[in-house]
This record gives C-alpha cells, structure tokens and sequence, in this order.
C-alpha cells in the first residue's frame, strides 16, 4: 500500500499505542480491544502518544501488512473526543490525515440567511 483509495473503510484508535508492537500483537489489540475483525477488508491505524508515528495494519489475501510514517518535525492531528475507542473514517480522510490536514476542524458555518438585502 502507497496511499490507500478513497473508498477505504479505516478505524482509527484514538487512545495512544505503544508502536513497539508489531503486526501480531497490533492484529491482537484490534480483536480484543477495537473489537473489530482484523481480517475484514478495512485498515487499522494506530499512533504513539507524541503523535509523531502512525502504524497502519492490514490483512492482504494471505498475510498482515505493516506500514509506518514518522514525522521528523511535525505531529498528526489526532480526533480530540470519541464516544468510543476508534474512529471511522474513510480513505481519503485518511490521506489528509497523512498529509498533515485537520480533518476534524469545522468547515465554514452555514449561514441562514432569507434574503440578499
């Protein structure tokens, strides 16, 4: 995996993750603690407490697939709140996430206005 596709389904935890797991203990932390089916078509996508490493994990056909980033200088913009322990989010979310974009911060509020003058 390069980047992953828009139409990605992805998960990501929101409380920090001791990123010295590997993929089978990572695989184990999404079944038991996520609960959620590691081998489901989705990513699972993990980061350290300093918010300067994410992990990315994944069944492919036959096997789990690691990917790593880490930032020399600057930090991921982690969800502030959840109800729960992860979040859903879609693909393309998920590459604006990795190109340092907000994607939780709010957009332009709607403005109900009735008429021009």
């Amino acid at each position: 995996m390069i980047r992953p596709t828009a139409a990605a389904v992805v998960f990501l935890c929101v409380a920090p993750t001791d990123l010295r797991k590997q993929a089978a203990s990572l695989a184990l932390l999404v079944e038991q603690s996520l609960k959620r089916d590691v081998f489901a078509p989705a990513l699972y996508v993990f980061s350290n407490a300093r918010r300067d490493r994410i992990r990315i994990l994944y069944w492919e056909r036959n096997g789990l697939v690691l990917w790593s980033k880490r930032l020399e200088q600057q930090r991921f913009i982690w969800p502030r709140m959840s109800d729960g322990d992860t979040v859903s989010m879609s693909g393309g979310e998920l590459n604006r996430l990795l190109d340092g974009f907000d994607v939780w911060a709010q957009g332009h509020r709607e403005l109900p206005l009735k008429r021009v003058g």
